[in-house]
């Protein structure tokens, strides 16, 4: 560094000289920045009806306002909530209004056609009505030379960390593009570090992607190609980051990854293992809910499991994609397991676990199924009679080898998909449970905004009541009628009896539960402007350093 006398400087203009470095010489050792030409004023009027996105020579923290969405599952959300929380932090607004946004960060899912599809008309209507366009999630990471992601900013799915430096670059008018895998002593790991801050959807719900990636090879499965291989989180890691939640004033704990099952097979430990530590940390009336495990990697675990689930803090539910009922399709699936398999875990756990809620996956119309394998999958749902189960007809995904093989046809896949609906809808699985009296942690508002939700030991979901204070809160409710997806209650306890779940109690009531009221009443009012301050600092230092170093 020079030191400059203040005598020798006239004005501000006079600190940059014709022999400094320019912008675009400053991003000559940057390979991950493309630095876009700006159009003329009159270029392509005639023609082109969209709007031009503002480009902005400099980028002060919290001038700019934007606008987040995200598909697909709950890896996606979490993943969601730490890129907005980076940005909170910096300084920008998040908001829900699309059209009053300067920059659009579109979180995708690469699981089904449609998916893409609504993914790829909300790129193109950003792009139209003269948005910044940052794109990320499995879509971009999976096929990252789409047509349609030509020209835009990418955030890979381990490089949510970054996405600040992404937005900002974005808005200046430079298109960004970071895929890489993050490594730790040459070895892959399983993505950005846990403790990163969040903005949460839901304010009292904490979910903890675990690990990314799976150790499957489905024949069907795009997701493969975005996330890789199994790399977990070290227990340690996961459990820190669960404290820290807790301490946030969260009161529900989701685990969340491809396949929670395989959880620690690539660092030399395990699901039970983590589980155990994890309930250690969870205080009381909080509560933990397994995600996603496919059958091949919770055989081996089954007795520990069983006893994980009947653990007073941990919701008796599990998620077990069997996806078809037939052995000659799980093989060519390669799902590496079999019905009996399946059925050996939903029995075995059943058994053991009082009051087990088991979900599950079907997928219609997989390319080899024959009526008879059809068959064999509507007696598996006869069978079980599952409460949670999720039905999807075949899409073939690009690069995939099930889209490589001749496909049934649409109306008989459609036929197909309607008998296993239909089987579904004939069963209330709630039924006769007027009068039952249950724990419930409530912690959501339901989709029709006319109810708060509520959740007992099996997970089941009930609804109650909006009275005042009762987010976050536990109580004892009698069950007054049900439905097919849900049990309607009645609160028994008196305000003054019901439980504070979260340990801060300040924080878990009058909880907003959408993304924009989140950014703002989950973070106090100093904190936000001590990160005001810091990003303010960070953006002059920054600007000092690039002109003069």
């Amino acid at each position: 560094m020079v030191d400059l006398d203040e005598n020798d400087i006239a004005d501000i203009e006079d600190l940059i000289s014709s022999e400094d470095i320019k912008p675009k010489e400053r991003y000559k050792n940057k390979k991950n920045v493309t630095l876009r030409a700006r159009k003329k004023a009159n270029q392509s009027a005639a023609t082109d009806t969209s709007e031009t996105a503002p480009i902005l020579e400099s980028v002060v923290p919290g001038t700019q306002k934007i606008y987040l969405r995200t598909w697909g599952c709950s890896h996606n959300n979490s993943d969601s909530e730490y890129m907005a929380g980076q940005l909170a932090a910096y300084g920008y607004q998040l908001t829900e209004n699309a059209s009053d946004a300067h920059l659009w960060l579109l979180n995708s899912c690469t699981v089904k056609n449609p998916s893409e599809d609504t993914f790829r008309n909300e790129i193109e209507n950003g792009v139209r009505t003269g948005k910044h366009v940052v794109v990320a999630g499995c879509v971009p990471q999976g096929a990252p030379k789409s047509n349609y992601l030509k020209g835009l900013s990418v955030i890979g799915v381990q490089q949510i960390d970054r996405v600040v430096e992404v937005v900002e670059e974005t808005l200046k008018g430079h298109s960004v593009r970071l895929l890489q895998n993050k490594k730790e002593d040459g070895h892959r790991i399983a993505g950005a570090k846990l403790a990163l801050p969040k903005v949460r959807k839901n304010p009292l719900i904490e979910i903890i992607a675990i690990n990314t990636g799976c150790l499957n090879q489905c024949t069907y499965c795009k997701t493969k190609h975005a996330r890789g291989d199994l790399a977990s989180y070290s227990p340690n890691e996961i459990v820190d980051r669960a404290k820290q939640a807790f301490e946030e004033g969260v009161c529900e704990i989701w685990l969340t990854s491809e396949d929670t099952g395989a959880y620690g097979r690539d660092i030399g430990s395990s699901l039970p293992e983590l589980l155990w530590k994890l309930v250690e940390v969870i205080p009381e009336n909080c509560m933990l809910r397994v995600g996603m495990t496919n059958p091949p990697y919770i055989l081996e675990h089954l007795n520990e499991i069983s006893k994980i689930l009947l653990h007073p803090r941990v919701y008796s539910f599990l998620h077990v994609p069997v996806q078809s009922g037939s052995d000659a399709v799980l093989a060519d699936m390669k799902r590496e397991y079999c019905r009996s398999d399946f059925e050996h875990v939903v029995d075995f756990l059943k058994e053991r676990v009082e009051g087990l809620t088991i979900a599950t996956d079907i997928i219609c119309g997989f390319p080899s199924e024959t009526e008879k394998d059809f068959e064999e999958t509507m007696n598996m749902c006869e069978k079980y009679r599952f409460p949670s189960l999720f039905i999807n007809q075949f899409f073939p995904r690009p690069g995939t080898p099930a889209a490589k093989m001749a496909r049934i046809p649409a109306d008989l896949v459609k036929r197909r998909t309607k008998r296993l609906t239909e089987l579904f809808n004939s069963y209330t699985p709630y039924a006769g449970r007027e009068g039952q009296v249950y724990n419930v942690l409530v912690t959501e508002i339901s989709h029709d905004t006319l109810h708060y939700v509520g959740h007992n030991k099996s997970y089941e979901q009930i609804l109650l009541p909006m009275k005042k204070n009762l987010l976050g809160k536990s109580v004892r409710v009698c069950i007054t009628s049900s439905t097919k997806f849900s049990m309607v209650g009645e609160i028994l306890d008196n305000e003054q009896n019901w439980t504070e779940c979260s340990q801060l109690t300040s924080k878990s009531t009058n909880v907003g539960i959408n993304l924009g009221t989140c950014a703002i009443k989950n973070a106090p009012k100093d904190k936000l402007g001590i990160a005001l301050l810091f990003g303010i600092i960070a953006f002059v230092l920054q600007f000092i350093w690039k002109r003069f170093w």
